[in-house]
């Protein structure tokens, strides 16, 4: 006799009969709802050609788009407006979404299609962008009003309006909350493939502002696959107009209306009476409102001149290094409305904070705690015991950036394009050394090019072993990294700001190595730094870069990844450079870099036309706004964390 087979259990429970939707709808349903199931359950709409190609006419219209126009899609889904929009020619387009099931196939769609569009993670209500950066942001496929809250909608368009250029346009694709409120259908049911069957009820909310869906999708064979809630907040036009006046939005103009078709000639639920809307950003920009500073009272924390400093030429501060001092000082005195104290004496640093602890600081202590490197991340280590606000990163970004390796490793992780890279353990006695040339040597561990000399760049096995015995004489017991030399052009990326906040790129620069005599290996090593008698000091130059606009948004893109990923803060450099067939490449990543008056930093700044106490004063700016939102956030103390 045949054994009886039982059938497959279900995967998921159903919660059964509901007589209330709105008490088993999640706050934050979205967070979930956006997978694999979603692109079945709505991919007769969603991942249907020609309702894209519709609404990216609409898109165009609407905002007058041009091909060298730089576009922002706004909870972009799986991308399809964005690759619609790269079909059509144009170049620079951009998108995020908070899914990232629906970003990771986007990006492999993209690169199916060998189309460019730059697919980010984010949350829509504060996103890595760089202020006033787009002339149009889309929310298309009615991706609005998905949060319990009016505010974090307004939140929404407040971030849209701050990387949109003056004058630039927002679009917004919305269903007709009035339309919807008269015509939502209560419960429908469809086969959404041979397996898949989808039940929906729908209710108002007790308020009547959202509709919420209650979704159920059984398998043929499993049964019951999930049992989901969301909704969304239903606008009419009146109210989304109200609502982009309240975000500070110009010029709103309304399109008509959008309608959906289903390939399965089914439900559409919210996809079935849009209206499209347009709106400005003021073509001259808001003035920053100005207000008290919140902490007027800074002490400045520096390296303390009267103890060795081994990283430095001669093993201490010169003439040079107090020069610095001074001009930081003559340019802080130039900041109205703060009042600067100075703390370079390291001998009872932690009692005098915690005796009489700062309102708060201004960490320039980069040699690091009495001056050993090493010990730098224990500065922010040591205010964040005591509650002090500071700027710059945390010792965690700190430690992670001080190790090199850890930091292409993640970046590769990222997809970002790294050199290739050989760690030498000098414990590990069998470790084999590379076989490609030219290459560099540096330390894994390590600040300000220490290790890092012309003789660096190794062209034989010869070079390397010589070098690598230098190495580990100067620094013994250093890992150390055997990296491609990558010999084509330089660039460093300059953020000031805070995602979510105020973000800014500084103008691309360039490293100029032409005027360096030709038997000198082009690299920004040790003698650049510290050498005043050497070549590398004085024949290198600096210039705005002049990349092509497509290569440019890349590097910032990467740049502003690793700056949220890293856990930057405040203030950051990212430099890049070329390999001999032309891809740019990670070099480095530097939290709280170089802020002398003769830096990269400053010298970026410079490019907008800024003098030095604006680069310093725009430091100040972008941490006190980061720990007031901290704050405002419900943290107790403003710690600088």
């Amino acid at each position: 006799m045949a054994k009886k087979v039982a059938p497959p259990a279900p995967t998921a429970r159903t919660l059964g009969p509901v007589p209330d939707l709105e008490r088993h709808l999640p706050n934050d349903w979205w967070m979930t709802l956006f997978n694999s199931l979603y692109l079945k359950t709505d991919g007769d709409v969603v991942e249907n050609d020609a309702n894209t190609a519709r609404e990216v006419d609409f898109l165009i219209e609407a905002a007058g788009l041009e091909p060298n126009d730089r576009i922002l899609d706004l909870c972009c889904g799986q991308g399809r407006h964005c690759l619609e929009l790269a079909r059509r020619g144009f170049r620079h387009v951009t998108g995020i979404d908070r899914s990232r099931y629906l970003v990771r196939l986007a990006r492999k769609r993209a690169a199916r299609a060998g189309l460019h569009v730059s697919f980010h993670e984010g949350d829509a209500r504060r996103f890595r962008l760089a202020d006033r950066t787009f002339h149009c942001i889309a929310i298309m496929g009615n991706s609005f009003g998905y949060f319990d809250r009016e505010e974090d909608d307004l939140a929404v368009l407040a971030s849209a309006r701050r990387v949109l250029l003056p004058g630039g346009t927002l679009v917004l694709d919305l269903t007709d909350g009035n339309w919807m409120r008269d015509h939502f259908e209560r419960r429908s049911w469809e086969w959404i493939d041979q397996n898949h069957f989808v039940c929906r009820e729908r209710s108002l909310s007790s308020d009547g502002e959202r509709l919420i869906t209650r979704e159920l999708v059984s398998h043929a064979e499993r049964g019951v696959i999930v049992d989901q809630f969301y909704a969304e907040r239903l606008y009419s036009r009146e109210s989304a107009i109200g609502l982009l006046d309240r975000a500070g939005f110009e010029g709103i103009r309304t399109h008509g209306q959008l309608a959906a078709d289903s390939d399965r000639n089914q439900d559409l639920g919210m996809m079935a009476h849009r209206i499209l809307l347009s709106a400005k950003s003021p073509k001259v920009p808001a003035a920053r409102r100005v207000g008290p500073i919140r902490f007027p009272e800074v002490t400045v924390i520096l390296g303390d001149p009267s103890l060795p400093d081994m990283v430095k030429l001669d093993g201490e501060f010169n003439d040079l290094d107090l020069d610095t001092v001074n001009r930081l000082k003559r340019a802080l005195d130039e900041l109205e409305g703060y009042r600067f104290d100075y703390q370079d004496n390291h001998a009872g640093l932690m009692t005098r904070l915690r005796a009489e602890p700062p309102k708060f600081v201004l960490n320039l202590c980069d040699e690091g705690y009495n001056n050993d490197a090493f010990l730098e991340l224990h500065v922010p280590a040591l205010l964040d015991i005591l509650g002090i606000p500071y700027t710059g990163a945390g010792p965690t970004c700190l430690g992670l950036c001080y190790n090199k390796a850890l930091v292409r490793a993640i970046a590769l992780s990222l997809e970002i394009p790294v050199p290739l890279e050989t760690y030498f353990n000098p414990d590990d006695q069998s470790a084999t050394l590379p076989s490609t040339f030219p290459a560099l040597l540096k330390p894994n561990f390590g600040d300000s090019s220490q290790g890092i000399t012309q003789h660096a760049v190794v062209h034989f096995p010869e070079q390397l072993i010589s070098y690598l015995r230098n190495l580990q004489e100067e620094l013994p017991g250093r890992p150390i990294l055997f990296q491609e030399f990558l010999s084509g052009k330089e660039y460093s990326i300059g953020i000031i700001g805070n995602p979510g906040l105020a973000l800014r790129f500084l103008p691309a620069l360039e490293v100029d190595y032409s005027g360096l005599p030709a038997e000198l290996p082009p690299i920004l090593g040790y003698e650049s730094k510290w050498d005043p008698t050497s070549p590398y000091w004085s024949a290198i130059r600096y210039h705005e870069a002049r990349l092509p606009e497509e290569e440019l948004r890349k590097l910032q893109d990467y740049s502003s990844l690793l700056f949220e990923r890293l856990g930057c803060r405040d203030y950051a450099r990212f430099d890049w450079r070329a390999d001999a067939n032309g891809e740019i490449k990670l070099l480095e990543v530097n939290p709280n870099p170089g802020w002398c008056w003769d830096g990269k930093m400053n010298i970026m700044t410079g490019f907008m036309g800024l003098r030095y106490c604006d680069f310093l004063r725009m430091i100040l700016e972008a941490a006190q706004e980061r720990v007031g939102a901290t704050v405002a956030n419900g943290q107790l103390t403003p710690a600088g964390v």
